[in-house]
């Protein structure tokens, strides 16, 4: 009896090792996958509720679709998931009463995640996640995006229908990335560009358009693939890691929305996890030229429209010749460049902030009722077009379209305005 009984312990004591590894492997997983950013209520970098009970606002050219929440409350959560519920739902957009999910979750890339990570990440939301009662908004879009089993449709046509599989002509270190980038970092979702069913044009390395810049809640990802002048042609593997890790690397930091990534996601991958991502996407060719570089201007440079703003408003912390100071470079800046403005007007107009990863997050105040849409469009072609920078010029009509875009936001996803631009 008494070796019984000692024999049963040791049986629960590893049963629970076992489970306790499975859930340590799933935050993990869950951090990698970003999980928190979109199931988290949070504005201006800051969160407005427990993590994973959802209401975040997304907006797409759908209409604002509310994130769920997926802590395992069994009334307003997924508590009562079952492990194949819980796979139906993260890797192929279909909720547990049946409804199809959206593609702003991004299950299209979830869908080439494998089953132990699945598993794993199933045993962290059901048993290492605290529940809790919190039931978000519903999302209600208008005709006919309101008809949720066209979406089936939309499934059968964009989604990837197979695992991610290592490419043999690649090593180990080359297909740790790619699976991390393809499928639970879920990075073509904001990176990639959409088509007109919303759907990503490219999902995976051999695809042309993959990583080559995407535009999402009038943020600007730019190119992720090996365009020296809009891509990552410049970066190193290290310089890479190294961003990952703090939001700041080479000159530049994270912002706008991959400030967040970056505080609740990247941050906290391991070490072999950075270098895999970084190989994979310093591995990947140049995307196709989206537009001809004006010529480089010759003349003083101090005396082109939107000189005086930038000497008045922004040389201060990003140097008189944009090499940076108190922040970032704008010379040579990948994220400067890209053919679509739109981070650099939402920047010059609400402002932002970089990664709080142990340090102090530097703010960047916003010049929305300062300046008008001539003004801020010559600032904004005058930072991409100065210092050897080529990229098209910014309109005021372009500005315009943005400003009426982000000033009708709902509250709870409008950051508020800094102290400091209050007092400009």
């Amino acid at each position: 009896m008494l070796k019984l009984i000692i024999a049963t312990a040791a049986c629960a004591a590893l049963c629970s090792s076992v489970a306790h590894a499975d859930i340590a492997r799933g935050a993990y997983i869950a951090r990698a996958a970003d999980c928190a950013s979109c199931h988290t209520n949070a504005s201006n970098g800051k969160d407005l509720g427990p993590m994973y009970t959802g209401g975040r606002a997304m907006k797409t050219p759908l209409g604002t679709i509310f994130s769920t929440n997926i802590t395992p409350d069994k009334a307003t959560g997924i508590g009562a998931y079952s492990l194949k519920d819980f796979d139906r739902a993260v890797r192929d957009g279909v909720a547990k009463d049946g409804h199809h999910l959206y593609p702003a979750m991004p299950y299209p890339s979830f869908a080439r995640m494998s089953d132990a990570d699945i598993k794993d990440l199933y045993d962290y939301f059901l048993h290492g996640v605290k529940p809790v009662k919190s039931d978000p908004p519903k999302t209600h879009l208008p005709f006919p995006f309101n008809m949720r089993w066209a979406i089936m449709f939309w499934n059968w046509l964009f989604k990837p229908h197979h695992r991610f599989q290592p490419d043999p002509k690649h090593d180990a270190v080359w297909n740790r990335g790619a699976y991390l980038v393809e499928g639970p970092g879920h990075c073509g979702a904001c990176h990639s560009p959409r088509g007109l069913a919303y759907q990503e044009r490219g999902t995976r390395a051999s695809d042309r358009l993959f990583l080559t810049g995407g535009t999402q809640e009038y943020w600007h990802a730019p190119s992720l693939r090996g365009n020296v002048r809009t891509g990552l042609g410049s970066w190193t593997e290290s310089g890479l890691m190294q961003f990952f890790r703090t939001g700041h690397a080479q000159g530049r930091a994270a912002f706008g929305a991959m400030s967040e990534v970056v505080e609740k996601s990247t941050q906290y991958l391991n070490d072999a996890d950075r270098l895999a991502v970084a190989r994979y996407l310093k591995s990947l060719a140049s995307g196709p030229q989206a537009f001809a570089a004006p010529p480089y201007h010759t003349q003083d440079q101090q005396e082109w429209p939107g000189a005086g703003l930038f000497a008045q408003d922004c040389a201060g912390c990003h140097g008189d010749r944009g090499q940076g100071k108190d922040a970032p470079a704008l010379a040579g800046n990948p994220a400067v460049m890209s053919q679509d403005p739109s981070s650099v007007i939402h920047m010059v107009l609400k402002g932002g902030h970089t990664p709080q990863t142990g340090g102090e997050a530097k703010i960047m105040p916003g010049f929305e009722t300062q300046l008008t849409d001539q003004e801020v469009a010559r600032v904004a072609t005058y930072v991409r077009q100065g210092w050897g920078n080529q990229a098209p010029s910014v309109s005021a009509g372009k500005v315009r379209a943005i400003r009426q875009k982000i000033h009708d936001e709902p509250l709870w996803v409008k950051p508020h305005r800094t102290a400091d631009a209050a007092a400009r």
